[in-house]
């Protein structure tokens, strides 16, 4: 009698699926296979599997292979069959996103398929990355090519074809000799070559490509970054790269790109918006041998899976992309770069609430490669670590080459008339910087026609039926839209409640003030970039050339030009309408106010010409633009640090936030206050009351926005000094609430070391 294969050693299957449950599930593997043997032989962490759930069929990916089962084996189902031959992630891989579902306490399942292009998280195959190719026939490899002497271009061809024994791609063909198509057919009915499918070993080019343009010089400083970092190759080392705007960043990014190349290791380059990828792309491209792989939420869904698949196979040197690239699978991954560490897009805000940055660091530890941490305004929390000795600080405190850190100056806007929201200085100096060939960057962060939408004769006001927010008119649209929800409705010819005529357009987005400049500016090109300008393929790629091209005199947006784009052009920038951002609520908002001012600055003056800031405001007596003009953003940091401190906050503590929306405000508060009942009583593997564990709950409250999408949201703030301490018990509580009954309509979520408090 045969032996019971599913007695055998690891023929357990653990299996994740993309499921909003914690925990993985057992399977038996597949039936025996002819020869007697089970197919776990052939299975692998990392691979692919499709396995029976429920009433239905999942895909799901393999975890581990273990002896036994916390469930009765007779109760166990066996998985179909794999779906790939190999695994899709590799080892280090599920360790990292294993580590991530656990510190973020998100379903196993979800963070794995997260990782994963669209396809590959339905029961479809790889796509096939093989290219066609050529290879010799026997008859050709033994050909004498001096019978050929008459035909030259097939003597060259089947020489060149003849000296890599696997094949040739027919695109590495074309981009030696030019077009071939003849020649091969002619060499392919003598039977001296034969097609095949090639895995290809690079990047597929149609024509030569031009020798990577030579870098600039480094300053000191920068060469002194380079060598430290470069001295850590191989080894898990993490850095602060602390350098104002202009500062040359990202030539240092390219030199260390090229030292991880040297010894034969990947990079990964992650940005914080998609907005930033064609300028660094084209740079990267016209430096480097081969160009990156770029991946992004913009793109394709074909064209982001094969760049993929270049990076996993490890055909690709460097991956450029947003934050969910910090997940691709990369074999020879031996640096790490993230731009603008401190921007809040880092962070994912829904289903998987995960942070790019924290989770860059933690894969290079896992790796053993450097990781740099680089922005011309640090977060509070890494310029906490690099000032404490956590990671190495390297600061580029001058702009690179001959470029000037641009003046500041405040502009009391108070009892002046404007017009376009504009001062009459402002508007003076405007006309100084065009006529003298240069460009003017005006910053409003607040896109639209008009914020506000109201009747002059009965006082009514668009409001969104579903969250407590104005409606934004966009008047090329003709429809008022809300930026919260997504709500529109078409723009009324008539008041909705009295039926009066005298509707009035209240505040100034970028679309009114791209209108308004026209007539103010007649003649002069006019550009604006926010996310309506912006929404077609390509068009911000076409905008961003127009302006280096210098077709563009005056460019106006919202926070996407703030975020690392060189202007060299642009010698004036005005700062509009940012008051109402010195007295928000959050925590947070000083210093992303402060990162905000320092990073538009910072788009003045980056070639030989000088630059210039105007920052017009109703309160120049505030303290923190007062800080900012006196200390810069290193003095309002170390302000804003010892407050935090003070104040027990971030990075001095750590937070958790639970939130929770219902169609009902006494739905949601009551499923935080269980919640609370919970944290409050020991039990589920805690026997020590809240306060000896040096844990704080805090709430439940209303959140800012309390209804937003037809939903009453509420939250709780769970807060401890000690990160252990948090999570041991968030371990514990994220289980029980999934234990606690839920109303209809009812949605909570639990988000770790949150960046928006909305």
């Amino acid at each position: 009698m045969s032996p019971d294969p599913y007695r055998k050693p690891g023929s357990i299957l653990r299996v994740a699926v993309a499921a909003p449950l914690m925990d993985a599930f057992d399977y038996l593997p597949p039936a025996p296979e002819s020869d007697g043997c089970t197919a776990t032989s052939s299975l692998l962490p990392g691979q692919r599997v499709l396995v029976p759930f429920g009433q239905g069929r999942r895909v799901g990916i393999l975890l581990e292979l273990r002896d036994t089962s916390d469930q009765d084996p007779a109760r166990l189902k066996p998985i179909e069959r794999p779906l790939d031959p190999r695994p899709v992630l590799g080892a280090t891989d599920l360790t990292l996103i294993r580590w991530a579902a656990d510190y973020y306490r998100q379903p196993i399942g979800e963070a794995l398929f997260s990782a994963l292009p669209a396809r590959l998280r339905q029961a479809k195959p790889i796509l096939d990355e093989q290219v066609p190719g050529v290879s010799a026939t026997p008859a050709g490899r033994t050909l004498d090519l001096e019978t050929l002497r008459r035909a030259p271009k097939q003597r060259e061809l089947l020489a060149l074809v003849r000296s890599v024994p696997e094949g040739i791609p027919v695109a590495d063909l074309t981009a030696c000799l030019g077009p071939c198509a003849a020649t091969l057919r002619s060499l392919r009915a003598r039977g001296l070559l034969e097609t095949c499918r090639l895995a290809p070993t690079g990047p597929v080019t149609h024509a030569p490509r031009p020798e990577p343009a030579p870098g600039p010089e480094l300053n000191a400083d920068q060469a002194e970054a380079l060598r430290r970092v470069a001295a850590g190759l191989g080894g898990f080392s993490p850095f602060l790269l602390d350098g104002v705007t202009g500062s040359g960043k990202t030539e240092v990014y390219i030199r260390l790109i090229e030292a991880a190349a040297a010894r034969g290791d990947q990079t990964l380059l992650i940005v914080p918006e998609i907005g930033l990828t064609p300028q660094l792309r084209e740079r990267l491209t016209s430096r480097l041998p081969d160009p990156p792989a770029v991946l992004h939420s913009g793109l394709a869904a074909g064209e982001r899976e094969r760049a993929w698949h270049r990076a996993a196979s490890g055909r690709a040197g460097v991956v450029l992309g947003t934050r969910s690239a910090v997940f691709v699978p990369l074999p020879r991954l031996g640096l790490i770069l993230v731009d603008e560490e401190h921007d809040a897009s880092l962070k994912q805000q829904e289903g998987f609430r995960y942070s790019a940055r924290d989770l860059a660091v933690r894969r290079a530890q896992l790796v053993g490669c450097p990781v740099v941490l680089g922005s011309a305004t640090p977060s509070l929390e890494t310029l906490n670590n690099a000032q404490t000795g956590r990671y190495g600080w390297l600061r580029l405190p001058q702009r690179a080459g001959a470029a000037c850190t641009p003046r500041i100056s405040l502009l009391d806007i108070r009892n002046q008339p404007l017009q376009a929201g504009l001062s009459a200085v402002l508007r003076e100096e405007m006309r100084t910087e065009i006529a003298a060939g240069n460009q003017v960057l005006l910053f409003l962060n607040r896109r639209g026609y008009a914020p506000v939408l109201t009747c002059h004769a009965c006082g009514w006001v668009g409001d969104c039926p579903h969250c407590d927010a104005r409606l934004t008119l966009h008047l090329a649209r003709r429809r008022l839209w809300c930026h919260h929800c997504g709500w529109t409705r078409p723009l009324p010819s008539a008041c909705p409640d009295c039926k009066g005529t005298d509707l009035r357009m209240l505040g100034r987005g970028t679309e009114r003030l791209d209108e308004e400049l026209r007539p103010l500016f007649p003649g002069v090109g006019i550009a604006r970039l926010d996310r309506d300008t912006t929404r077609r393929r390509g068009e911000l790629a076409r905008l961003l050339d127009e302006i280096r091209r210098g077709e563009v005199q005056i460019l106006l947006g919202t926070q996407m030009l703030a975020k690392g784009h060189d202007f060299p052009g642009v010698t004036l920038v005005g700062i509009l309408d940012l008051d109402q951002s010195l007295y928000a609520s959050d925590f947070r908002a000083p210093e992303r106010t402060a990162q905000l001012i320092v990073q538009v600055t910072g788009r003045a003056g980056r070639a030989e010409r000088p630059g210039r800031v105007v920052l017009q405001t109703r309160h120049p007596e505030h303290p923190l633009l007062q800080s900012l003009l006196r200390d810069g953003y290193t003095g309002f940091a170390t302000t804003a640090l010892a407050e935090r401190r003070e104040a027990e906050l971030p990075p001095f503590s750590h937070l958790a936030l639970l939130r929770a929306e219902a169609p009902a405000a006494e739905t949601a508060t009551a499923f935080l206050n269980q919640a609370r009942l919970i944290a409050e009583r020991p039990g589920e593997g805690r026997a020590e009351p809240l306060a000896e564990l040096g844990v704080q709950c805090y709430g439940p409250v209303p959140a800012p926005m309390e209804r937003r999408g037809g939903h009453y949201r509420a939250q709780l703030l769970i807060q401890s000094s000690q990160r252990p301490q948090l999570q041991r018990f968030l371990a514990g509580w994220s289980l029980a609430l999934r234990t606690l009954p839920r109303s209809k309509g009812l949605r909570w979520s639990l988000d770790v070391d949150p960046q928006e408090m909305y």
